[in-house]
């Protein structure tokens, strides 16, 4: 079975073009581990072969690291999926999230289920609410850019000589299937120069983290997967920059990490995370920034947005998050203005940032959508639309607050203004809810905010009973 997967593709067709499923390769060594708890396979619903999609294993929630699984492939039609239980799961009750999907399973055997997906999706297949050792399955659309290692002012990090073929001005970085592992480069970073796309093909597994700093006109794309790097991405004092396509398991500190940047496009990244600080997309005095159809599974934040930290200053300014899936198993799926310049009487400002579209798949005593403004940080038109919320517990809708915090802060912030929360759905199973809060520093700091249409597991949102403190 695993020669099977050393196939740089397997393709099967159906009728027509649209009938196609591709299936990434695995390495012979050092790659990502086996899952032992499901089988799945894969076909054009239009009929024909079922193909193997491997369980690979990812680790989830730094409180007490757990092992679950996700599989991996892509899809240009309508698919039919089956996913066998290896390790004795119950059947009895299987739930496919986020909910918002409307994607129900059926039994087609003792120990064996089958969904049909008409369009990619990534999402979550739970048995008997076991959420620490489900399967995530990523059905990703079809990868249509593609690059050869051959061009010219290309890296070629599958040649002969991988370890030694650095060349001034690269115009392209390529990684083939199989690992690669820097073996000289200090930090086992790898720095990718301006006007530089660097290509994961599919079965690349990249044990690195990849550097942009001082650059512009960065892309890193394609299918492969970053290996538990320091940071999957670092971009510093950068423009223009995507990042699109890939896969990163349980980096050490942060997925994606923005610092004093501008024009940043995060799409289509699927990411788990299982320890201290291992945050989504954090974004430290950042401009310009479109965060779209990601999965975040982390043990921190899913979303940061801070303003001055490190060495990082000047405010954050247009950020828009979309078409995302959240899965906090520690911490709050968003998370806004915690730093801030304390130094500056005058403070920093982030402003417009607007969060729509979005599913989040768990909280546990964290608020959702959390606005904590210390160190004179000034927090203005913050839009939260469409957002559904399912699997919470203890969590609070919002949590909006000035504040001083003894851990994060040497001066309390300035002010919160113009929030506007709007068709915001939470199911809570236990009814554990929080009440939400809003709460000034000392009585100042909490400006306008509206309210729209906000459902608790059905009910409308009552000001009244569901927040515990407005000044």
């Amino acid at each position: 079975m695993r020669t099977f997967f050393q196939l740089l593709f397997v393709c099967m067709i159906g009728v027509g073009a649209s009938a196609q499923v591709f299936v990434s390769p695995l390495p012979e060594k050092d790659g990502p581990h086996v899952s032992g708890l499901y089988e799945v396979r894969v076909r054009p619903l239009s009929g024909g072969e079922w193909i193997a999609v491997p369980a690979l294993r990812c680790d989830v929630n730094t409180r007490r690291v757990q092992q679950a699984a996700y599989a991996e492939f892509d899809m240009a039609g309508p698919v039919a999926v089956r996913i066998k239980c290896l390790a004795g799961q119950s059947l009895r009750e299987v739930v496919v999230r986020p909910s918002s999907r409307g994607i129900v399973p059926k039994k087609v055997g003792e120990d064996e289920i089958e969904l049909t997906l008409q369009r990619p999706e990534f999402l979550s297949v739970e048995f008997d609410g076991d959420r620490h050792h489900n399967l995530h399955l990523f059905a990703n659309a079809p990868l249509t850019e593609k690059h050869s290692p051959d061009g010219p002012q290309t890296i070629n990090w599958q040649g002969i000589q991988s370890q030694d073929v650095f060349i001034r001005n690269p115009r392209l970085i390529y990684f083939g299937p199989g690992v690669h592992r820097p073996k000289d480069l200090p930090g086992g970073d790898i720095r990718v120069p301006s006007n530089c796309t660097v290509y994961l093909a599919p079965g690349a597994v990249v044990k690195a983290r990849f550097v942009v700093d001082h650059a512009e006109n960065v892309r890193i794309v394609g299918r492969g997967i970053v290996d538990h790097p320091l940071r999957g991405v670092e971009i510093t004092y950068s423009r223009n920059v995507l990042v699109e396509g890939l896969t990163f398991l349980n980096p050490a500190h942060y997925t994606i990490f923005g610092g004093e940047s501008e024009n940043i496009t995060v799409r289509d990244i699927k990411s788990f995370s299982a320890r201290p600080w291992s945050d989504g997309v954090d974004l430290m005095c950042c401009r310009h920034v479109r965060v779209e159809n990601c999965f975040l599974r982390t043990s921190d934040d899913c979303i940061a947005l801070y303003n001055h930290r490190w060495w990082f200053w000047g405010g954050s300014e247009d950020i828009d998050v979309s078409r995302c899936t959240f899965w906090p198993d520690v911490a709050h799926p968003v998370n806004i203005g915690s730093h801030g310049d304390d130094r500056n009487l005058e403070g920093e400002t982030l402003r417009d940032v607007y969060i729509h579209d979005c599913d989040i798949l768990y909280n546990d005593g964290d608020g959702l959508l959390a606005i904590n403004c210390g160190d004179r940080n000034h927090i203005r038109n913050i839009r939260f639309d469409s957002i559904r919320a399912e699997a919470i517990r203890r969590g609070r809708v919002f949590d909006l607050r000035v504040l001083c915090s003894e851990k994060y802060n040497r001066a309390p912030g300035c002010c919160i203004d113009s929030v506007f929360f709007d068709h915001i759905t939470v199911v809570s199973p236990d009814s554990s809810l929080l009440p939400s809060r809003v709460e000034p520093y000392k009585g100042k700091g909490i400006g306008h905010y509206q309210l729209g249409d906000i459902r608790l597991g059905g009910r409308p949102f009552d000001i009244r009973k569901d927040v515990d403190s407005v000044e």
